[in-house]
């Protein structure tokens, strides 16, 4: 079992789901510390999973071998700062899922810019029933061993990958972090729509969800591509060939790329507006 050290700052529901991911995982509660100023999420953290709890960050993650930063952003130059005095002592190892945060401003407020192992996250909101996409980037003080540490934690959370420039942290936040709400707008505009033609609203949300579920695990288990297997379900002449041709004449793919163009510009703009302004 993992003997690390591993203190969740921030009680939310992204480190619930994280909480619970490693703990089917072996690791043992007693090794995971978590702070909240909630005492409720605290309280309910303990109860669900026997994890100990403390209303104090510093005392979270002292003596921890990684820290989660899981604090909303409007809150990370605060808890970062509260968190400096540690580095003069310890040497832990910080990953931060705090969205848009980047990670100059995170070792500017964690260590007034000094080198320090730092890994950025970005996982979408099926992490928290650990069937995320996590995102990752490391900075260069973070050893190989220490990359390994932060997968692992965060693969409880789901499916996870690198990449190798933090610019792309805001093209995966348009694609991925928020793709979940991509889906459940189409999802809702096909039940809608089975509903239109005389389904009963249980039938229809029942089949729209078990439909997406089961394109979701094709797509993933199959060796074809996507574009594959739409091919293999659209015979000539056919249902499904009739209701592509409205979605493409409709202009579908455009609409797609314009939306996840339009979700990276402001992801941009948030950043800069979290870790620019004073």
């Amino acid at each position: 079992m993992p003997e690390e050290t591993i203190a969740f700052i921030g009680g939310g529901h992204m480190a619930a789901g994280l909480i619970a991911g490693l703990v089917a995982d072996g690791y043992a509660p007693r090794r995971l510390v978590v702070s909240d100023p909630d005492p409720r999420k605290l309280t309910a953290l303990n109860t669900r999973f026997a994890v100990r709890t403390t209303g104090e960050n510093p005392e979270a993650a002292s003596g921890a071998d990684l820290v989660v930063l899981c604090v909303k952003p409007q809150l990370a130059r605060r808890v970062c700062r509260e968190l400096s005095p540690l580095l003069e002592r310890e040497n832990p190892l910080f990953v931060s899922v705090m969205a848009g945060i980047r990670e100059r401003s995170i070792r500017e407020w964690l260590g007034d810019g000094r080198a320090i192992p730092l890994v950025r996250a970005m996982p979408n909101t099926p992490a928290m029933i650990q069937a995320g996409a996590i995102v990752l980037h490391a900075t260069p003080e973070t050893s190989p061993a220490q990359r390994n540490q932060a997968e692992t934690v965060l693969r409880a959370g789901g499916l996870t990958r690198w990449v190798n420039r933090e610019a792309q942290m805001d093209a995966v936040t348009a694609l991925s972090g928020s793709g979940p709400a991509y889906f459940f707008l189409l999802m809702e505009a096909i039940e809608q729509a089975g509903v239109a033609l005389g389904l009963e609203p249980e039938n229809a949300r029942l089949l729209t969800l078990q439909t997406a579920l089961g394109a979701a695990r094709m797509a993933l288990e199959c060796d074809d591509s996507p574009q594959g297997l739409r091919a293999q379900v659209t015979s000539p002449g056919g249902t499904t060939e009739q209701a592509l041709e409205i979605l493409e004449s409709g202009g579908l793919r455009t609409l797609v790329a314009q939306a996840i163009h339009a979700a990276h510009e402001r992801s941009e703009e948030l950043s800069r507006l979290l870790t620019d302004s004073p």
